[in-house]
């Protein structure tokens, strides 16, 4: 059978999204949602193309009872104004408690003032109402006061969190799940973690799509990238630690594609060194790209976070921090420590009296004070690198 036959034998067991929500009675946003929660698989092209919906998932879910009510109503979402009738509160309490994180957007989109309106599931807000009616009447919570009061504002960072976990799951290529945490770096933080600029390029390319593609304004599309990065120095870290563990279980995997086959060395992360002595790499090097990815490791492993959304915690918000590793103070101080202390104190800008004196001497150890957040647990290198000529 030729690759043609193949082909159109595959697009005729398939149909295109458009036509999925039309066989399912949804509206365009709605089968996005659908797809996000999983209540309707769809076919990612490995070489890029538009997804695709198998004729299988569409005659499974016209099958089911109730259909299409049920499955509408399952994927329906309100505003402000809808979700506090719903509630039966007014919308200025409605927005203080979406603030605080007692429940989570599902979506957003830009109003004609190019502001982003937050859409909530009907369905948690009413699971929220059942759970939680004494934060409808009366006064607030102390805990809820003194998080407006301090300017917080959680529907971002649980959006965002519910996102990032929802493709963490449905993904299983270690790369393509490095990619997904490397969105929630800016990119001055990614080049941190992620020093081979071939590595960078490949997670970008690779960084997996909204499920139709990257439709919409590109004013939409740019105001998700900006949601997508994390903006509190806990969150910060967290990513950042969740990055390495999955870019380390990729490396395991395969190498990134470099030009020309080249390799690179691979870090030993438990000694330090390489059995040449040369401290920092290993004389081995990973083997060149090949097929085969294992599954990474979850970023909801590191430091016990809980990745469940608000409209399922009985009692906690769902913007309480993530356990972070240190404070925001602790972090800013083991940055500059890093820099200040791990980086050689040679500049580009001073001057050098023999420049042809021989390798620069690099101290065997540091110590432990000196070292940075992430050389500290064990998870970056432990000396300096040596400078540039």
């Amino acid at each position: 059978m030729s690759v043609t036959e193949t082909v159109c034998r595959e697009t005729a067991r398939t149909m295109a999204v458009g036509t999925a929500a039309q066989e399912l009675q949804l509206k365009r946003g709605e089968l996005a949602v659908a797809v996000h929660m999983g209540l309707v698989r769809v076919l990612v092209q490995q070489g890029g193309g538009r997804p695709r919906v198998r004729r299988e998932e569409i005659d499974r879910l016209r099958s089911q009872d109730g259909f299409p009510e049920v499955l509408r109503e399952r994927v329906r979402t309100v505003g402000t104004a809808e979700g506090a009738q719903l509630l039966g509160i007014s919308p200025g309490r409605f927005t203080r408690l979406a603030r605080a994180g007692c429940f989570t957007p599902i979506t957003f989109y830009l109003n004609r003032y190019r502001t982003v309106v937050w859409l909530y599931l009907a369905q948690e807000l009413v699971e929220f109402a059942v759970r939680e009616p004494r934060l409808l009447v009366g006064k607030s919570p102390d805990w809820g006061r003194g998080r407006l009061e301090a300017g917080a504002d959680c529907r971002a960072r649980d959006w965002r969190s519910r996102r990032v976990e929802r493709l963490l799951t449905s993904l299983e290529d270690p790369w393509a799940r490095a990619a997904v945490l490397a969105g929630t770096l800016d990119p001055v933080q990614l080049a941190e973690v992620v020093d081979d600029p071939y590595e960078r390029a490949y997670l970008a390319r690779i960084r997996p799509e909204p499920a139709f593609g990257p439709t919409g304004s590109p004013m939409a599309r740019e105001t998700q990238a900006r949601l997508m990065q994390a903006d509190e120095p806990d969150e910060m870290l967290w990513r950042r630690v969740g990055l390495i563990m999955e870019l380390d279980h990729a490396r395991e995997a395969r190498q990134a594609p470099r030009p020309g086959g080249e390799q690179r060395p691979r870090f030993d992360r438990v000694h330090g060194r390489g059995p040449d002595g040369v401290r920092g790499f290993e004389s081995e090097y990973e083997p060149g790209p090949g097929p085969g990815a294992g599954a990474g490791a979850d970023c909801r492993s590191v430091a016990g976070c809980d990745a469940e959304p608000a409209s399922g915690r009985d009692h906690a918000p769902a913007c309480d921090p993530t356990p972070a590793i240190e404070s925001a103070s602790a972090f800013d101080t083991a940055r500059v420590a890093e820099r200040e202390s791990v980086l050689d104190p040679v500049r580009d800008s001073d001057p050098v009296d023999e420049p042809d004196s021989g390798p620069v001497a690099v101290p065997a150890a540091l110590p432990e004070h000196a070292l940075g957040l992430l050389a500290r647990l064990g998870l970056r290198r432990r000396t300096p690198r040596r400078p540039r000529r």
